[in-house]
C-alpha cells in the first residue's frame, strides 16, 4: 500500500486547508489516520476514520475544527482543517491500518503504512 499526502501550505490563522491522502496498491479499504509532527515534538494523533467512513474520532485539540472524510471509490481520504491556529503548524501524515477495519485507532504503532507527510504552516 502506498500513500501520498498533499494539500499542505501556508495559511493565516483562522483560515482553512484541506489535506488529501491518495492510496494505491490495494483494492481493500483500510481504517485510516492522520497524525502530525511539529518541530521538536513527537508525532501526535489528529484523527481517524473507519473503512466505511461511519466511524470517526478526533484528538481534543482539533475536535470541532477538523473533519475527516473519505471517498472509497477514489481511494482518497481527506482532512478538512478549519479555524487553523499557529499551534497546528506541523508536518501532517496519513496512515493506513488494517483492511476492512471499522475501528478508529489513535496509536501510531497500530498503523502499517505511512505517507510521506505534507507541511502545514499557520501564521499568526
Amino acid at each position: 500500500v502506498q500513500l501520498q499526502a498533499s494539500g499542505g501550505g501556508l495559511v493565516q490563522a483562522g483560515g482553512s486547508l484541506r489535506l488529501s491522502c491518495a492510496a494505491s496498491g490495494t483494492r481493500a479499504n483500510y481504517n485510516m489516520g492522520w497524525f502530525r509532527q511539529a518541530p521538536g515534538k513527537e508525532r501526535g494523533f489528529v484523527g481517524a476514520i473507519g473503512w466505511s467512513g461511519e466511524s470517526t474520532y478526533y484528538a481534543d485539540s482539533v475536535k470541532g475544527r477538523f473533519t475527516i472524510s473519505r471517498d472509497n471509490a477514489k481511494n482518497m481520504v481527506y482532512l478538512q482543517m478549519n479555524s487553523l491556529k499557529p499551534d497546528d503548524t506541523a508536518v501532517y501524515y496519513c496512515a493506513a491500518g488494517s483492511p476492512w477495519s471499522a475501528v478508529v485507532v489513535t496509536i501510531a504503532t497500530s498503523y502499517r503504512y505511512w505517507g510521506q507527510g505534507t507541511l502545514v504552516t499557520v501564521s499568526s
